[in-house]
């Protein structure tokens, strides 16, 4: 670790982390069936951004500096691609047990990999070889295709990851262009716009009890990612890397004692391939001393809403 590391401070960030991460998913399944995924997203959007728009304008640090037009096609791409991804994620949670979305979550640092070396020309080395492989068989653990059968839910959140995962190869190629302020800024107007345009043709009038689910959603959806940015602060990513792992049984308890969701170990198996995948590769990177490539959305990523 750095000698500036604080294990302690990276755990009680990481323990917000969590909490946040738990309570938007459970907010979104609340919402799923009463309210359209691009409605949830357009919301969420325009909330995050009347966040945003104050702390730009009283930043001590020139923040509408920072807002510049060069890297647009980057940032819409981008939006694009995590737009879609969200919104995939979104009908997953309202198909699948929380547990099963989190755990196959996991594989989007594996596509972020992979899309970093097919277009970013990266290179493949042992530890991303390692990673592929494992979560490869993770995800073989978790759908055992030709035991069972195949649902419509795995399909859209094996997608999603490959969205998500995409998503962190644009990221990586902005955050050597961009600040981290222009590429959260730029995400909560471009996907405000895209979920309004989409709701124009799901809209359904809100209620008054939908609201408390709007603002969590909403506010978690910042909080998750300031904790987790703010842990990696105070620790190497290989402290703070296995303390994420955890969201899985904290969301697989949400779901079990607020839908009675039953918990297959299988589940934990393979999202534990999985991870160790991702942790190989991370440890890997770390001692060549090449810093790691920046996680995807959500489940871990630079983006301040998942």
């Amino acid at each position: 670790m750095p000698t500036h590391a604080n294990p302690l401070k990276a755990i009680a960030w990481m323990i917000g982390a969590l909490a946040s991460f738990a309570a938007m998913t459970v907010s979104i399944r609340e919402l799923t069936g009463e309210m359209h995924a691009f409605q949830m997203l357009f919301i969420r959007s325009a909330i995050g951004l009347l966040i945003l728009l104050p702390l730009i304008t009283r930043s001590r640090r020139g923040g509408w500096s920072q807002i510049r037009r060069q890297y647009l096609p980057g940032h819409l791409l981008r939006n694009i691609i995590h737009f879609i991804g969200q919104v995939l994620w979104i009908f997953g949670i309202a198909l699948l047990p929380l547990a099963t979305v989190s755990a196959i979550e996991f594989t989007s640092p594996l596509w972020a990999g992979a899309l970093a070396v097919l277009f970013l020309g990266e290179r493949m080395n042992i530890g991303r070889s390692a990673a592929f492989a494992l979560g490869f068989v993770g995800i073989l653990v978790i759908v055992r295709p030709g035991f069972v059968d195949v649902s419509e839910g795995i399909l859209i959140m094996l997608v999603c990851a490959f969205f998500f995962g995409a998503t962190g190869a644009v990221t990586k190629w902005l955050t050597g262009r961009e600040t981290a302020l222009a590429i959260i800024f730029y995400m909560v107007l471009m996907q405000a716009v895209f979920g309004a345009a989409a709701s124009l043709f799901v809209w359904r009038p809100m209620v008054p009890e939908q609201t408390p689910w709007l603002v969590l959603m909403a506010v978690t959806g910042l909080s998750a990612h300031f904790c987790l940015t703010s842990a990696l602060a105070e620790a190497d990513a290989t402290f703070v890397m296995p303390l994420e792992f955890l969201r899985l049984p904290v969301v697989a308890l949400a779901g079990f004692l607020l839908y009675a969701e039953a918990f297959e170990l299988v589940t934990l198996l393979g999202a534990l391939i999985i991870f160790s995948g991702n942790y190989v590769s991370l440890w890997y990177e770390t001692r060549r001393g090449r810093p790691p490539s920046p996680p995807p959305a959500p489940p871990t990523t630079s983006d301040p809403i998942a």
